[in-house]
């Protein structure tokens, strides 16, 4: 079946925090558990640019190139005797309002359209970056999510912390009626460069909640930058 959405996913930043699992066990979609590395749960703050965004092969004016930051954690579903291991959101910010109320409808996903900007040198097409940063404005307030980059980039290692960030190819999203859609997710393995300095700046317990406010304020486990690639999203359906 042709996937729901095609496009580009770019310079994708990523800070990871180590988390108590208690704090996220209200929020995982029924049918799923919380996933876990080496016995460590983690929530991730990715920024990325969304690029050439295509819906069942139609570009859309003035939709096609856009940024996203979103918060979310690691999950995994035995489903048709295999192994899914996937992310759930806790919110996703994007600055498009058609874009948002798309996902809502669709997914039931937590989108929320704020103005956004983003910097990245050399360039947002060049094969990697050195320094990224994405900024939103909540309130009177630009808040940034910032990474400087190794000068290389390499595959990430099997069994390593970036392969379990970076390779879970389906989605979890909790319904209004406390069911959950799962939707895949495909792209060829990323290459990853380490950071040199990453950091946060944003008033996290008014984007996030309070339960996140003491963990997205410390430094992260780890932070690196992914390359990125195409990638496709197909369509979603009910997990029974």
């Amino acid at each position: 079946m042709a996937p729901f959405l095609t496009a580009r996913w770019r310079q994708l930043a990523m800070l990871n925090y180590r988390v108590d699992p208690a704090t996220l066990r209200a929020l995982v979609p029924r049918g799923t558990e919380l996933d876990d590395f080496r016995g460590d749960h983690f929530v991730s703050v990715v920024g990325f640019l969304f690029l050439g965004t295509k819906v069942r092969g139609v570009p859309v004016p003035f939709h096609r190139d856009f940024e996203e930051v979103n918060l979310r954690f690691y999950v995994r579903r035995e489903a048709r005797d295999e192994l899914r291991r996937g992310v759930a959101f806790v919110k996703e910010l994007v600055p498009r309002r058609a874009i948002a109320w798309l996902a809502r409808a669709l997914y039931n996903e937590n989108y929320v359209a704020l103005p956004m900007r983003h910097r990245i040198s050399p360039a947002d097409e060049a094969p990697r970056a050195d320094s990224v940063r994405y900024a939103w404005q909540l309130g009177a307030h630009w808040h940034t999510l910032s990474l400087e980059a190794e000068a290389q980039s390499a595959a990430a290692a099997a069994d390593s912390e970036e392969r379990f960030i970076t390779e879970h190819y389906w989605g979890y999203a909790r319904q209004r009626d406390g069911g959950t859609v799962e939707y895949q997710v495909e792209h060829p393995p990323w290459s990853v460069s380490h950071a040199i300095r990453a950091s946060l700046e944003a008033n996290v317990e008014q984007l996030y909640g309070t339960a996140f406010a003491p963990l997205l304020q410390g430094a992260p486990a780890s932070a690196f930058l992914a390359d990125g690639s195409a990638v496709a999203v197909h369509q979603g359906r009910r997990v029974a």
